[in-house]
């Protein structure tokens, strides 16, 4: 394979997994009614933006000689997420606009025990240089990783995945874990 269709196919890649982490965490905002997650959302969807149209000129500028139907097909599947992230961005828009709740929904929300936090990690973390599955974060805070932003990029947390100082983690669980979780990210001692 060419370094070009490597590219494109890294690129392809990227806008899939962004898509699907937005409609994941734009559901999530209005679940529980969460604003950060909406802004999350909100700047996804800006790197969203700027990815596809990247990918666009990618695609266009590697035609030479190929197909223009085989292109097209690749234009396609990237306009797909695209539209997916829009879609997830207008989800999290009711958060943002701050739209009265449906009363179902409300009482849903009143009664979940679930919240999400972002925080982010300090250079005194005991966490920087550790692995998801090393630092243990569900196990000592209730909180799981949904998603973490690094220098301006989203990533999809695996347990192979190494936390650096400045990422902003954004955690899900329940809310009595929540102190627990800022006090291990953000590296400051108990009360």
């Amino acid at each position: 394979m060419s370094d070009r269709f490597k590219e494109i196919c890294d690129y392809l890649v990227e806008l899939k997994n962004t898509s699907e982490l937005m409609i994941g965490l734009a559901y999530s905002s209005v679940l529980l009614n969460s604003r950060e997650l909406a802004e999350e959302v909100q700047m996804l969807e800006e790197h969203m933006d700027r990815l596809h149209t990247d990918f666009e000129l990618l695609v266009i500028s590697s035609s030479g000689g190929e197909d223009a139907r085989d292109m097209l097909g690749l234009i396609r599947l990237g306009l797909a997420t695209e539209m997916i992230a829009d879609a997830a961005a207008e989800i999290a828009e009711v958060v943002l606009r701050g739209e009265e709740t449906h009363p179902v929904l409300r009482m849903v929300i009143e009664e979940a025990e679930e919240t999400v936090e972002r925080a982010t990690l300090s250079e005194n973390s005991p966490l920087v240089g550790k692995t998801l599955r090393e630092a243990r974060i569900p196990e000592e805070t209730g909180m799981w990783v949904l998603a973490i932003r690094r220098r301006g990029r989203w990533i999809r947390p695996r347990p192979d995945t190494v936390l650096e100082a400045g990422d902003v983690l954004i955690a899900s669980g329940y809310a009595d874990g929540v102190e627990d979780f800022r006090r291990l990210v953000e590296g400051s001692q108990n009360p």
